[in-house]
């Protein structure tokens, strides 16, 4: 990804959910994010709101706009949603080709962190992906690629479950603790992030979160409103000024 482009990483479920409002939320995420000249770097899911996402900014922008980043045991999940006859089809794979093992090695070591884009299998309509060997890697090449990203470069989050809300608490984590200081959007459609909001406010009451942190997370009501909110973005007064350059 160019670093004259503004990256958005979006956390977000790999289910549709029981609501449509949120499938709709991640296209009007996608085309938000088109119509800004944003590029994509997501958990390279087909399923979903994630698949919503990634193939509606695809259909808009190209594949070249949407990196899909995922761990070689999550393909084994993906699903083929059609149904025919009544019934879903045969489970099968959604990327035809993994890596080596050389490959996978490769990815982890410690200069393949800066150029995320070389091992990448081909492109389809939810854009390119990268195979990698475990969630912590796909986190930190996710985060690498926003840190290279342009001005308005972020994280966001639509709904979704216990995945989706541990990335975006490590998101906020590390930008409390100075290892960024990129934005982190929650995205509340219909309150669904209501409790996590309430959790935060009870945290500040209760001295475990300082009230000069309050603000690393912020909440828009709708997708229209995540573009602005990236550009608009204040680093938070209260977090923590640590070296992380030291090995």
């Amino acid at each position: 990804m160019s670093s004259k482009d503004p990256v958005v990483c979006v956390f977000c479920g790999s289910s549709a959910g029981n609501r449509p409002d949120h499938i709709e939320s991640a296209r009007v995420l996608a085309n938000t994010l088109a119509d800004a000249n944003y590029k994509l770097v997501y958990g390279g899911g087909t399923m979903g709101i994630m698949g919503e996402v990634s193939k509606t900014l695809v259909a808009r922008k190209g594949p070249q706009s949407v990196h899909g980043i995922i761990p070689r045991a999550l393909i084994r999940t993906e699903k083929d949603g059609t149904l025919r006859n009544g019934e879903a089809q045969e489970v099968k794979p959604k990327v035809e080709r993994s890596m080596t093992n050389e490959e996978l090695q490769q990815i982890t070591s410690n200069t393949s962190d800066t150029d995320p884009d070389k091992k990448i299998v081909p492109e389809s309509e939810f854009g390119s992906t990268t195979i990698v060997p475990d969630m912590h890697t796909r986190k930190r090449m996710m985060a690498t690629c926003v840190e290279a990203g342009g001005p308005g470069s972020g994280f966001v989050a639509l709904a979704g479950g216990y995945g989706t809300l541990e990335e975006v608490m490590e998101m906020v984590t590390w930008n409390q603790l100075g290892i960024h200081q990129l934005p982190v959007i929650l995205v509340n459609v219909d309150g669904y992030w209501d409790g996590l909001l309430a959790w935060v406010r009870n945290s500040i009451r209760e001295g475990f979160v300082g009230e000069s942190n309050a603000n690393i997370l912020v909440e828009v009501k709708r997708a229209e409103d995540v573009v602005e909110a990236l550009r608009d973005y204040k680093v938070a007064e209260g977090r923590f000024k640590l070296d992380w350059s030291r090995t």
